[in-house]
């Protein structure tokens, strides 16, 4: 548990082939089912401050209460995920932190310094904000909302997790206007 942030709750690969990466994840390490999205729908993406529109595929399964993230960049839009596999990286880019109070949250990283970079929403209450926090290949935080839908998505998720029996390992993202 972080003094700061509380606990770690996603653990963020950036990956070349995410259908490969599902499959090893799935298939050598038991970890899933994974929900996957081959165009997550992110709106108010801003990156070092100008707005660009990502095309990102990402794929979500749990192992115990860590939530993997698999992420692939599908276009050359400016992103923190870019600048990793600019670097000749790929693997674990971020961890993630969790929040239902994300404006308090926010104010206080800020306050303590942390300076933004990149930062979008998924879904209504599911903003999320990366800092300048890089000094290693998977260090990067990572603030998310889960006061709404996406919280819920997670929940199904981690729920799914825990009775998978190793069938259906790829699953769609479930609708987060119906949740």
């Amino acid at each position: 548990m972080s003094r700061h942030f509380g606990q770690i709750r996603q653990a963020g690969y950036v990956v070349p082939d995410i259908e490969a990466a599902m499959d090893y994840w799935s298939r050598v390490l038991g970890v899933g089912p994974f929900f996957y999205n081959p165009k997550v729908p992110i709106r108010n993406y801003r990156y070092k401050g100008e707005a660009y529109e990502p095309h990102n595929s990402v794929a979500l399964a749990n192992s115990g209460p860590l939530q993997i993230e698999l992420i692939q960049c599908r276009n050359a839009v400016p992103s923190m995920y870019k600048d990793f596999t600019d670097a000749g990286h790929s693997g674990l880019q971020h961890v993630a932190y969790w929040t239902s109070d994300y404006d308090a949250d926010l104010e206080r990283l800020l306050a303590e310094g942390f300076k933004p970079v990149m930062s979008g929403e998924v879904g209504e209450r599911g903003r999320f904000i990366y800092f300048d926090t890089h000094y290693h290949p998977g260090t990067v935080i990572e603030l998310s909302e889960v006061a709404g839908p996406k919280g819920e998505m997670f929940r199904l998720i981690r729920e799914a997790a825990e009775t998978w029996d190793g069938t259906d390992p790829v699953r769609p993202f479930p609708d987060l206007s119906k949740l």
